[in-house]
């Protein structure tokens, strides 16, 4: 039987779509790139025969002129595969067809299926999407051709045709199809033909005399393609953050609810509407497809509310002849993230945690989560959940630099620096020639180093080792495993490369410097670089996490963290006493202008350690208060505290239960500042003056101390409402009723951690690989269990219900991200079982590091 992979799955997919690609320009939106950069498809889409591969979102007329394929002819073929729906992807569609004009052929692939756009309330497209908007698009673009046919019949005056254009759209924001005026029904969103003349010149169409009937020639389909994710080993995954899946809401705002990007509280209790979160439906989407892609028979379990849903969602979906086909049988185990909220807070031991909070992302490409074609409905449900980007950029200039520079940092190869000079688009009127001589004048060192930040690298899952993939290796690995293990690799790479780099432990030579030098052999050439370019990326991913400022602010957080936990084990007063004093300590960083970059913890940090405070307080004393885990007096001191060290630090003004006052914040901090001393005048001493003398200051000083007063008043209120949040995450043990049971419910230390415990991901799998029962575990029937249950059930025949740990096969998705120390956790627990024979698959919503945590429960992606 061959083993599970969602690598191999997704490449297969791919290549199922190659009579499409080849010979087609290839446009993939921003969830996509993210998705398939990850995967490494760039190439296969190249080996397809695909003549380009774009952005779908920053599309060009110029697009048609970089032909890998070395076409002559014009492109008559064109694929766009996107993760939003089809509404929100139009716009930018019947761009890329306005522009070409030679398209005659257009395949869009799309994440989203038939049902899912149907159910999706922001969506105007019905049970038959794909036909529905096939004919749409085949409309719009008609009625594009009319308005250029238009403009080529008109006066040449760009007055006129704009006229002409403005009334045809005006005509159009009264049709029917209100969803869809919206779309283009702006300059931006569809260029002007005349915008694109540089297309059609380099192109050479010859279609300029069949105007016509253009539109009519158009052949558009449209498919589903669900294998659109971001697979980190070929048993790990998340969704891409900029897809409709992941940025759909998982919960709307009531009392039950901490953010838009995570489930609700699990009560136990029934929801109090019929109202289905987007994000519900869309997850039950994917993972139903997903399950048919690798022709699994899923019995499916659900632990949490929200997973509750999802589960119910996919057991109506399936049918009969699914459930009658031969396929081998897996379990599905959904999770709700905020069943374990602590474990994302943490700084855990994990190098991949430290790497990917450390790297930078590339920028979001879309503004918001919903493009113009979606239409809120639900005031509850906010309009964008915007999440960080899962493609990091990796510097690599550091390593590919010849030697260090006091003015630029490095000395980069000649080959490097003729390359950034013909990148520059500020040097493209320059003579071709002059891109051979970097020391020309054309060529300063100032572009070069201004396009220094060209050079990133980013994680490929499929890059391996004699067949073991890097992130697969590093996943399940603490930091000194990690780091020995990457020493190791750069070893035999230089062993095989006959490269001897003196690598002896020196006095002062920290582990960085040590992979450094190491690296930096290895990239010398330019042959060793492109082939070993897999370790050499995840070498200077590595080196940046583990050099400073990252490392110390890293470990600084890992000893507070330890610090709370065994204050949790103590007193409420000794716990609430530490919180007070992390909070004091951020206001010192402040006032003596000192970074956090020197291992200290800012503000924001400071209360992202009170979030897992106050979870821990919860844990350890549930009834110390009677609207939370501590005293009155204790928590008005914390109160205090947060209050001073937001009046010290306006920065902190950008946490979402501070907006409105920012100014007023600002301008309080700006007034306590000294001012320097005027220097009195004669005129000051006028005896006409002295008779008012001090009535002025006095007006002006009262009237100052009633606005400081008035924004404290204010700003207590805005404190009492984050401290309601507080208190949420103080209760989520007791309200949620299958961590007050059983084996989930204890501080279970099982690694011999004597600071923190094991997360819930390994608990879990501790108790379904050794088949005991789990409080709360909900199983879905399939529909031949309902069918036994209602009717066969009286005379016997009725179906037991399968146990999750006798399955080959065990997907875990935890509905709200995962991250590095649950992977590595869930692996422990698989080894320690002793059973080889299983093969664990685990996927989240998308890959949640502290800083995301901190802003989904109290950031722009927040209900605080």
């Amino acid at each position: 039987m061959a083993l599970v992979d969602v690598i191999r799955l997704c490449l297969d997919s791919i290549r199922q779509m190659s009579d499409h690609i080849e010979d087609a320009i290839l446009y993939l939106d921003a969830g996509c790139t993210e998705a398939f950069q990850c995967l490494g498809a760039f190439p296969l889409f190249l080996e397809l025969g695909a003549r380009a591969v774009c952005s779908l979102e920053n599309m060009s007329a110029f697009d048609t002129v970089v032909d890998w394929n070395s076409h002559f002819d014009s492109a008559k073929k064109m694929v766009v595969i996107t993760s939003r729906l089809l509404s929100d992807a139009h716009r930018y569609i019947l761009r890329c067809l306005s522009t070409h004009k030679t398209i005659l052929h257009c395949a869009i692939f799309t994440s989203i299926s038939e049902m899912g756009h149907s159910a999706y309330a922001d969506s105007p497209l019905g049970p038959e999407a794909f036909r529905e908007y096939e004919s749409l698009l085949l409309q719009d673009y008609e009625e594009h051709v009319r308005m250029y046919e238009t403009r080529e019949h008109s006066s040449p005056e760009d007055g006129e045709w704009k006229q002409s254009e403005e009334g045809s759209i005006k005509e159009r924001g009264v049709s029917e199809d209100e969803g869809w005026s919206q779309l283009v029904s702006s300059e931006e969103a569809i260029p002007h033909p005349e915008a694109s003349f540089s297309g059609r010149d380099l192109e050479e169409t010859s279609s300029r005399s069949c105007n016509d009937d253009l539109w009519k020639k158009l052949d558009v389909c449209v498919r589903h393609f669900p294998m659109v994710m971001c697979p980190l080993s070929p048993r790990v995954f998340a969704l891409p953050s900029e897809g409709t899946v992941a940025e759909a809401c998982l919960s709307t705002e009531h009392e039950d609810s901490l953010s838009p990007g995570l489930p609700p509280i699990s009560t136990g209790l029934p929801p109090d509407g019929d109202e289905t979160p987007p994000g519900a439906t869309l997850t039950a989407e994917f993972l139903y497809h997903l399950a048919a892609k690798m022709d699994l028979k899923m019995e499916i379990f659900s632990l949490g509310d929200l997973s509750k849903t999802i589960g119910k969602i996919m057991t109506n979906m399936s049918s009969l002849y699914d459930v009658g086909r031969r396929k081998r049988s897996a379990g599905l185990l959904l999770v709700d993230r905020t069943l374990d909220l602590i474990t994302p807070c943490c700084h855990g031991d994990s190098l991949f945690d430290r790497i990917f909070s450390s790297l930078p992302r590339k920028e979001r490409t879309t503004s918001s989560a919903h493009g113009k074609g979606s239409q809120i409905q639900n005031k509850h449900v906010p309009a964008s959940l915007q999440r960080g980007r899962l493609d990091v950029q990796i510097p690599l200039a550091k390593i590919l630099g010849k030697e260090e520079s006091a003015t630029y940092g490095s000395e980069l190869p000649a080959n490097v620096e003729a390359f950034l000079c013909g990148w520059n688009s500020s040097n493209s009127a320059s003579p071709t020639g002059d891109l051979n001589n970097p020391s020309s004048k054309i060529c300063s060192e100032k572009c070069v180093r201004s396009e220094i930040g060209l050079l990133n690298g980013s994680f490929v899952s499929t890059e391996n080792y004699q067949g073991v993939h890097y992130l697969e290796s590093i996943l399940d690995k603490r930091t000194k495993e990690g780091t020995l293990l990457i020493k190791k690799w750069l070893q035999e790479d230089l062993r095989r490369q006959k490269l001897i780099v003196d690598t002896r432990t020196r006095p002062g030579l920290t582990k960085t410097s040590e992979l450094h030098t190491m690296v930096k052999a290895l990239a010398e050439n330019q042959s060793s670089l492109m082939k070993n370019r897999g370790i050499i990326q995840l070498t200077a991913a590595a080196e940046l996490a583990l050099s400073e400022p990252h490392a110390s602010h890293w470990d600084a957080f890992i000893s507070a963290e330890r610090i709370l936990s065994v204050s949790a084990g103590d007193t409420s007063q000794s716990l609430s006493a530490q919180i007070c004093d992390l909070i004091n300590k951020s206001v010192l960083v402040r006032s003596q202008n000192m970074e956090s970059s020197q291992g200290l913890l800012s503000f924001q940090d400071a209360l992202l350690l009170a979030i897992i405070g106050y979870i821990l307080a919860g844990e350890n004393f549930p009834t110390s208060g009677s609207d939370g885990p501590f005293s009155w007096q204790e928590e008005h001191l914390l109160k205090e505290s947060i209050v001073d060290a937001i009046l010290e630090n306006p920065a902190a003004a950008k946490l979402k239960f501070l907006h409105g006052i920012a100014e007023e914040l600002e301008c309080n901090v700006n007034k306590i500042k000294p001012e320097k001393p005027k220097e009195p005048t004669i005129d000051d001493f006028d005896d006409d003056q002295w008779g008012n003398w001090g009535d002025e200051d006095t007006d002006h000083n009262n009237e100052q101390v009633y606005d400081d007063m008035q924004l404290k008043l204010e700003l207590r209120d805005r404190v009492d409402n984050l401290f309601k949040l507080f208190h949420k995450l103080s209760s989520l043990k007791n309200r949620q009723s299958m961590l007050r049971e059983g084996p989930l419910g204890l501080e279970s230390n099982y690694g011999g951690d004597p600071y923190m415990s094991k997360g819930l991901l390994y608990r879990l799998l501790t108790m379904i690989l050794s088949k005991f029962d789990i409080p709360g575990l909900h199983y879905h029937s399939s529909t031949v269990g309902r069918i036994f249950k209602s009717g066969f059930g009286r005379f016997g025949l009725g179906q037991a219900k399968p146990n999750l740990g006798d399955q080959s096969v065990i997907l875990i998705f935890v509905v709200g991200g995962i991250n590095g120390v649950e992977v590595r956790e869930a692996q422990e627990a698989f080894s320690e079982s002793g059973r080889p024979n299983i093969e664990l698959i685990i996927g989240g919503t998308t890959i949640l590091t502290p800083e995301n945590m901190l802003d989904l429960l109290l950031g722009s992606s927040s209900y605080t």
